[in-house]
């Protein structure tokens, strides 16, 4: 008689065992989300009194060149494209941004209080060598001026730090909502293929937190390009063709 009752138990068992599994994946998965922003005053989790909006190709100038490893041959990649299509163009061909990499960050308050950007941190997400991909220089532009709040980043150092341009100013800065910032960003990469991201740490009105910056949910990912054939594509011109290795 007690078989029966021990096979009416084990659905039950199997069922508590599911249940223990799928909020121990949930768990992990929010574990590894990126945090948008956290407030650190109380150790709770809250909404930052601003918003960081990201464009992650900053080039601006349609006549200074960019660069980016892509694994194809040049009768494979599309000619190369300028501003909000830039974005499209790199997922289309899964390229990487080659030698250095312009972020753009636009930092602004959502309340009536002042915030404060205490500083910048870069953080290293996965680092190795350069793939084996052709190089493709473009007419894609890249920011040919140095904006007033422009910063420089070395991607092979141990520990890459942000550090402002020849004649700028360094941390702190001052946002609102009726008055925000434009943070420019430039990466180097020369003897590694690096995904990054950046923490800005933050205070207003008493409160402190931490917002990680990443190209919407991924690392940025930035790689040196040494050795590899170039293939530049001029302005005006309608193919590729082979340039000098670098």
């Amino acid at each position: 008689m007690a078989e029966p009752s021990r096979r009416k138990r084990w659905p039950l068992i199997a069922a508590a065992v599911a249940l223990v599994v799928t909020v121990a994946t949930a768990l992990t998965l929010d574990r590894d989300g990126d945090t948008p922003a956290q407030d650190t005053t109380h150790g709770q989790a809250t909404a930052a009194p601003l918003t960081v909006s990201t464009r992650a190709y900053a080039w601006d100038d349609p006549q200074c060149e960019a660069k980016y490893l892509v694994d194809r041959p040049p009768a494979e990649v599309a000619p190369p494209v300028m501003g909000q299509d830039v974005p499209g163009w790199v997922k289309a061909h899964r390229a990487v941004a080659a030698d250095e990499q312009r972020v753009a960050l636009t930092v602004q308050g959502t309340g009536d209080e002042a915030v404060v950007i205490e500083s910048m941190h870069v953080g290293v997400a996965g680092s190795g060598p350069p793939p084996a991909w052709n190089a493709y220089l473009g007419s894609s532009g890249c920011g040919g001026g140095v904006e007033t709040r422009s910063f420089d980043t070395n991607l092979d150092a141990p520990h890459p730090v942000l550090a402002p341009k020849a004649g700028q100013r360094g941390f702190p800065y001052k946002v609102s909502r009726t008055d925000p910032e434009v943070l420019y960003l430039t990466a180097h990469a020369d003897t590694h293929d690096v995904h990054w991201y950046v923490d800005l740490q933050w205070n207003s009105a008493g409160r402190q937190g931490t917002i990680r910056i990443n190209d919407h949910g991924k690392p940025f990912h930035t790689s040196g390009s040494r050795g590899r054939p170039v293939y530049e594509f001029l302005v005006g011109g309608t193919h590729w063709y082979r340039g000098a290795v670098n």
